[in-house]
């Protein structure tokens, strides 16, 4: 009998969290240098190929919600509510997103991110993955046939304003003040507007 596709997906899911909170409890307790692909695989009850057709690299395993967050930055502009602004909207997820990563048991998970060579460069390659999404999203937003200048500064401004704020003392002000300057910043830019004049104010 065939499976059902939602309990497949559901299993999937489900197998894929599980690898993913393996990992990164040995990650935090032994040290992220001192674990390998297999000791997470063994550990979470699954095959190495299992576990890589979850996740594509070691360090995937630390930044397990990356889809998550680029799907939630390119929704904040194509989904946002008629009549709200870009930028207001993309404040908002970004705070989300502060929120959730500047929580305090998300600290543990940073140090280490943060005194991984490895794991800072793929945190930095995500965010231009990101941030070339979010540039993308913007342009089709404005109406305009490809990422322009200001799309990709503005998109980059946006994807750094999440690391710059998730270090700040006080995360909620720092994203404001940092928005203050980007919604500055779009306000100066030439942009191609839509034919209707209505999205991407």
């Amino acid at each position: 009998m065939t499976e059902p596709l939602g309990r497949r997906e559901r299993k999937k899911a489900a197998t894929r969290q599980k690898i993913a909170e393996t990992a990164l409890r040995l990650f935090l307790e032994r040290g992220y240098d001192e674990v390998g692909i297999r000791d997470v695989a063994t550990e979470a009850d699954v095959a190495v190929t299992t576990l890589f057709s979850h996740f594509a690299s070691k360090e995937a395993l630390v930044f397990e919600l990356d889809a998550d967050f680029e799907h939630g930055l390119t929704k904040a502009v194509t989904d946002r509510a008629p009549g709200e602004p870009l930028i207001a909207a993309l404040r908002r997820e970004i705070l989300t997103q502060v929120r959730h990563c500047a929580s305090a048991g998300a600290a543990p998970v940073w140090r280490m991110i943060d005194s991984s060579p490895a794991l800072r460069e793929y945190e930095e390659l995500m965010r231009l993955r990101h941030a070339k999404s979010l540039a993308a999203a913007i342009a089709a937003d404005i109406g305009a046939p490809r990422p322009t200048t200001a799309c990709r500064t503005i998109a980059r401004f946006v994807v750094d304003a999440h690391s710059l704020a998730r270090e700040a003392g006080d995360p909620d002000a720092a994203v404001d003040e940092i928005f203050r300057m980007i919604e500055a910043a779009w306000a100066s830019t030439d942009r191609v507007q839509p034919p209707d004049g209505e999205a991407g104010s």
